[in-house]
């Protein structure tokens, strides 16, 4: 990546810590890259900035282009006088600031946010113009699909009726016409999104920070996407999935993982020259300095399950475009680095692939003990620096957590690895070893640098209803760790 010898943390924009709920794009975030820049840091790594759905993951979003409502700063719009301080207030955000109750957002910040609309004169701008005129790929359709899934009662776009569920050109007609005002409603939340993440971004850029954006290789079922491009997935005459995306069963999993994405119609996507695919990797090159794209691997070769099948233990290897798609990514990306998340089974074709890409993939220090000394993710076993080292990812436990569950020999070796006598000690010695490393570039979970345990524990895969909720509190990250991250990049040249 551009900044040679480099390190960065990983904390999503819904982790900030903010007065209302969850965290924001206002100024919380600019005292966090304030923060980064004390601490010797080049990176700041978000979770994907998506309008999430069902269960709140950011990974299944209503859009693979459009961004978060929940992430306007309420603060920022009451300067514009869009809002009153009476009225932010008089709202009740939760009690708990190291948690986001999703629940409460949902049935709160809509109503502020449409107190904000009525009174915006943002229509007659040439900036709001300019910026539909950027945004016509993707925004009219997401807007429509937005106002239609509010209008019948949150359920997904397959339960809703038929016509428009088919996207008849006189239902399309009538709707938007109908709901027209909540569909400028929906538009004025990505103007404001967008404004605002750009001031960050540039605010970021002005300080030696560049962001780091993760977007999932497959998009939801319940999306203005595969509403809209039905056609470019694996879909029934009745709009359902006759295949769905995961990952075979594995050490970790007796049925593997069955995410429920829809898989895309590859050959259909390619006789277009993958434009929608073009569209989408050109929005997060202007989102992201640099992009992640997870489960990259699907790109080579893909788990294909059945629909109906409950997990994913009767699927099939599928073939994927391979470098016909990596070459519109790079294309579609100019000026944007890119990182091939490569975790799970890495076939010699995946390996061939990021080789030739030249794009760096990913070691995973979590990963680094469990066997002996040849583990590839150890330090000593990189090959070279093209790689991103990190604790653990958002999928991962905390470092604080991880050892817990270490076989005894396990940990024997990892604490004779890191040069340690207590375990308390290891996150702190991670960190030691992934700077000191010949990786590029270095990246810990804010979790792991303020050493949680647990209990923030960002995501546990294939569960629901306790995820993507962990915030870190005002005042959380200080001085002390601020100092060790800027002695550790003067040590060890990041």
């Amino acid at each position: 990546m551009k900044q040679g010898r480099s390190a960065g943390i990983l904390l999503a924009v819904s982790s900030l810590p903010s007065p209302y709920g969850i965290g924001t794009l206002g100024k919380c975030a600019f005292e966090f890259i304030n923060q980064l820049k004390a601490a010797g840091q080049h990176y700041w790594q978000v979770l994907p900035v998506g309008p999430t759905s069902f269960g709140d993951s950011p990974y299944q979003s209503f859009s693979a282009f459009a961004g978060n409502p929940y992430f306007i700063d309420l603060e920022l719009l009451a300067e514009e006088e869009l809002l009153t301080w009476e009225e932010i207030q008089s709202y009740d955000w939760g009690e708990d600031p190291s948690c986001v109750d999703y629940a409460l957002l949902y049935h709160n910040r809509f109503p502020l946010l449409h107190k904000a609309y009525e009174r915006s004169t943002h229509q007659d701008t040439e900036e709001f113009q300019k910026f539909r005129k950027d945004n016509r790929y993707w925004l009219e359709d997401y807007s429509l699909y937005m106002a239609l899934k509010f209008y019948f009662d949150g359920k997904e776009w397959l339960q809703w009726e038929e016509n428009i569920r088919y996207r008849k050109k006189d239902a399309v007609k009538r709707y938007r016409q109908l709901l027209r005002e909540e569909i400028g409603f929906w538009e004025f939340c990505q103007f404001y999104f967008f404004r605002q993440w750009n001031d960050v971004k540039s605010f970021a850029n002005q300080n030696g920070i560049r962001i780091i954006g993760d977007i999932p290789l497959y998009v939801a079922l319940d999306s203005a996407d595969v509403w809209t491009h039905s056609d470019l997935f694996e879909l029934d005459e009745r709009k359902k999935p006759i295949h769905v995306a995961g990952v075979p069963p594995d050490c970790f999993s007796a049925d593997g993982q069955r995410w429920g994405n829809p898989l895309y119609r590859w050959k259909k996507m390619e006789k277009d020259g993958f434009s929608w695919w073009r569209e989408r990797m050109k929005a997060n090159a202007g989102l992201y300095d640099v992009i992640r794209i997870d489960h990259f691997i699907g790109i080579v070769h893909y788990w294909s399950i059945p629909a109906e099948c409950p997990t994913a233990v009767e699927g099939k290897w599928k073939k994927g475009p391979g470098k016909k798609l990596t070459k519109v990514i790079r294309k579609a990306t100019k000026g944007a680095d890119i990182i091939a998340e490569d975790l799970g089974i890495v076939s010699p074709e995946v390996r061939a692939l990021i080789n030739r890409t030249g794009w760096p993939g990913m070691k995973i220090l979590e990963f680094a003990f469990d066997g002996d000394a040849t583990n590839e993710y150890l330090p000593h076993s990189y090959s070279n620096s093209n790689c991103i080292v990190y604790g653990g990812t958002h999928d991962n436990q905390t470092l604080m957590g991880y050892y817990g569950d270490k076989r005894k020999r396990d940990l024997k070796f990892l604490m004779r690895y890191l040069h340690i006598k207590q375990t308390d000690q290891i996150p702190r010695a991670m960190q030691r070893a992934a700077y000191a490393s010949i990786a590029d570039t270095v990246i810990f979970q804010m979790q792991d640098i303020l050493e949680l345990d647990d209990r923030a524990r960002m995501n546990e895969p294939s569960t629901v209803g306790k995820n993507w909720r962990w915030r870190m509190k005002p005042g959380e990250f200080l001085e002390p760790d601020i100092k060790r991250l800027r002695k550790y990049c003067k040590t060890y040249n990041r």
